[in-house]
């Protein structure tokens, strides 16, 4: 009778699983920029989706810094469960070789849940400018060479490396100039300080509305949804240019498996979902939900296209 009890009770608890069902408490999204901006805005939309799908609160936990560092150290730092994932960007192959300090590896340190949007650069300029067509742009630079200038944000910035790469695969050469914010830099456009910019199309959206700014090419392989009737840098100029930003969910390598494929599956059906998709889109982001798989060969490709960008371009580690 004990034996056939015991049994009983060794049966019973056969049925139980060894933790409860995850997610079963609220999960944190560490955005490494400040809120308000296009990541923090996308994350919030993936979010409140994730949310809908798992029955949790995802919770967005912005902690900008340079490169990334500060919200990759608040990520490694917390129990790998599943319960702490990051935001990694189009900038991470860029930071972590632009950075002397190497605070984390994103190809062994973490491991991607999925892709979730991508947009591309836009390449512009003031809509009263004799440079009407990114052919001209390419003819204006040639002719004078070191003359022009093309301005950017930031040091390092994917848009910066934009420029720096777009010198070297059209062997052109112009001046570099360097914004703190996109605001201060379509300023100078519009008076003329600065020839023509690069920028993402949500940051300029208002000034290409209005007329202000003339878009003269796009940095995707195929054309913008946002500007169809806009050529890209590939068909006008330089085959095979082409520079996407995009943003994807992560989390740290070694977090369990079972975890990784339930997130990886509510984020996949959340990017399917209609509603998201058309949040996105008014934000100027493609919903892109690109698998693991191919998340780590964008992530260990960029690492080296970016490395060789900035050594041709002797941009110094910050």
């Amino acid at each position: 009778m004990k034996i056939t009890t015991l049994c009983v009770a060794v049966l019973a608890l056969g049925t139980i699983p060894a933790s409860a069902a995850f997610p079963d408490r609220p999960v944190r999204i560490v955005v490494p920029f400040g809120a308000g901006g296009n990541a923090d805005i996308t994350a919030r939309i993936v979010a409140d989706k994730l949310g809908e799908r798992l029955g949790q609160r995802f919770i967005i936990d912005n902690q900008p810094g340079p490169g990334g560092m500060a919200a990759a150290r608040s990520t490694l730092s917390a129990p790998h469960d599943g319960y702490t994932t990051i935001w990694l960007h189009s900038g991470t192959p860029a930071g972590v070789t632009l950075m002397k300090v190497q605070a984390f590896d994103p190809l062994k340190d973490f491991t991607p849940v999925g892709g979730v949007g991508s947009f591309d650069h836009v390449i512009a300029t003031n809509s009263d400018s004799s440079i009407k067509t990114f052919g001209d742009l390419m003819q204006a630079a040639r002719a004078q060479p070191g003359k022009l200038n093309g301005g950017t944000v930031v040091v390092g910035s994917t848009p910066h490396l934009t420029s720096e790469y777009l010198k070297t695969s059209a062997e052109i050469d112009y001046q570099s100039v360097i914004f703190r914010t996109t605001p201060d830099l379509i300023v100078s456009v519009l008076r003329g300080d600065v020839q023509f910019m690069i920028d993402y199309f949500a940051t300029m959206k208002g000034g290409l509305e209005d007329k202000k700014l003339r878009p003269l090419a796009t940095t995707g392989l195929k054309r913008s949804p946002f500007l169809p009737d806009i050529p890209t840098v590939d068909e006008s100029a330089i085959k095979g240019y082409e520079v996407k930003a995009w943003n994807a969910l992560y989390v740290p390598a070694d977090t369990p498996k079972e975890a990784v494929d339930i997130l990886g599956k509510a984020l996949r059906e959340a990017l399917g979902s209609p509603d998201v998709q058309k949040r996105l889109l008014d934000i100027g982001i493609v919903a892109d939900p690109l698998t693991p798989d191919a998340q780590v060969k964008r992530m260990s490709t960029e690492i080296e296209k970016w490395r060789g960008v900035i050594q041709q371009a002797k941009i110094p580690q910050q």
